[in-house]
């Protein structure tokens, strides 16, 4: 595995490849944690670290390149467990390291681990750190995705250490953009921005306007593949995901008790294929939530289906609507509908979902009493051509 970045610059982090849930998230390829080594002429900095439980294998990595009592200095650019989860055993195993972070991160890094014996350099925007014909600069990324998270750029290899920005939960020993299959990393990638990113896509964007005067050969995020031939790609991609620009699509997702609410939405979807446009539909008793709000993010327009339990919703589409007001998917028209038995609740409930998502509703909530009869399925049929109108009119 190529692990060299730069002369004595290495990845030395952790691929983890049986991760298959990540607070919520479906990482059904896996993930790495991405930590970094960097050697000057008169010190080591090592560029984050590894969840607890690898903390071992990050040593040994640290070690094939150095003494661990050479580290000078222990950089945490953010505090959650996944990048500073071994922490704590870095700096027992480095006697002569220094934590670099900024205020927030030392505050937030207290109230994870007792942090009473460490040593602390706090860093302010834009100082850096000479490493011996090495420099660090630090800048601040405030809510990307945490209030203390930082990037690391290393001036002179013109490297960005990048943190959540630009990563993908992703296990592969290609270590690189140009070594990995691009089209399974960028797949990964958008999925990543779709269930992390998205809810500070502005405060990502702000982060990306700050720092676009800086030279990047290398961008080295802490999760994924590292990228050094296709930044271009991904730096266009997170420009239209900022926007959740919406694309020609038309996404359904429903649950089902008795298959009406399914004939329904197998009607709506009849109606969008007349079109010329993308048209996916979902059960989502077989769709997990991290698939179905990657594609939300750039559909123009979307339906949800569910019957009425116990006056409510069904919880399945509960949760997924629950899930995705979370990460706020921006500037879509949607549509609710569902059958019932003794009183429609269900999806007058999923359109205050909508609503709250900001959707425009493109008509009130199409219903059935137990089985559609013919005039609602042409109903459905009906919305599903008028779903699909308003993705056609996307350039």
């Amino acid at each position: 595995m190529n692990t060299e970045l730069a002369k004595n610059v290495h990845w030395v982090g952790y691929v983890d490849w049986p991760v298959r849930d990540f607070h919520g998230y479906q990482t059904k390829r896996g993930s790495s944690y991405n930590a970094y080594l960097v050697r000057g002429a008169a010190k080591t900095a090592l560029i984050d670290t590894v969840k607890a439980p690898f903390a071992e294998s990050l040593k040994r990595n640290v070690a094939a390149l150095c003494p661990l009592e050479q580290v000078d200095v222990i950089v945490c650019n953010h505090a959650e467990p996944d990048h500073s989860g071994a922490l704590p055993a870095m700096v027992a195993a480095c006697p002569n390291a220094t934590v670099v972070c900024n205020a927030k991160c030392k505050d937030a890094l207290s109230r994870h681990y007792d942090t009473a014996g460490w040593r602390f350099q706090v860093v302010k925007e834009g100082e850096t750190l000479d490493l011996g014909g090495r420099t660090l600069q630090f800048f601040d990324t405030v809510m990307c995705h945490w209030p203390e998270s930082m990037v690391t750029y290393l001036v002179e290899e013109e490297i960005l250490f990048s943190m959540d920005c630009f990563g993908q939960h992703y296990a592969t020993y290609r270590r690189f953009d140009d070594e990995a299959d691009l089209n399974e990393v960028m797949q990964e990638a958008k999925t990543y921005y779709a269930n992390i990113v998205l809810p500070y896509a502005q405060p990502v964007a702000n982060a990306a306007k700050k720092l676009a005067g800086l030279k990047l050969r290398i961008v080295a995020p802490s999760h994924g593949v590292i990228w050094r031939s296709h930044f271009d790609t991904i730096l266009q991609a997170y420009l239209s995901w900022h926007v959740s620009t919406p694309t020609r699509k038309v996404v359904v997702f429903y649950s089902t008790m008795w298959q009406s609410t399914r004939k329904m939405a197998e009607a709506i979807v009849e109606g969008a294929n007349a079109r010329d446009v993308t048209v996916k539909l979902f059960d989502l008793k077989a769709t997990g939530d991290t698939e179905l709000i990657t594609e939300l993010m750039d559909c123009a327009a979307f339906a949800v289906g569910t019957p009425t339990l116990n006056q409510s919703l069904m919880p399945r589409v509960a949760a997924a609507l629950t899930y995705i007001r979370g990460l706020k998917p921006a500037g879509k028209t949607a549509l609710a509908f569902g059958s019932y038995g003794w009183a429609s609740k269900g999806p007058q409930e999923a359109e205050g979902y909508l609503t709250a998502f900001g959707c425009a509703l493109l008509r009130p909530a199409i219903t059935c009493r137990f089985a559609p009869d013919d005039a609602t399925l042409e109903a459905c049929r009906q919305a599903g051509r008028d779903l699909a109108d308003i993705a056609a009119r996307v350039p």
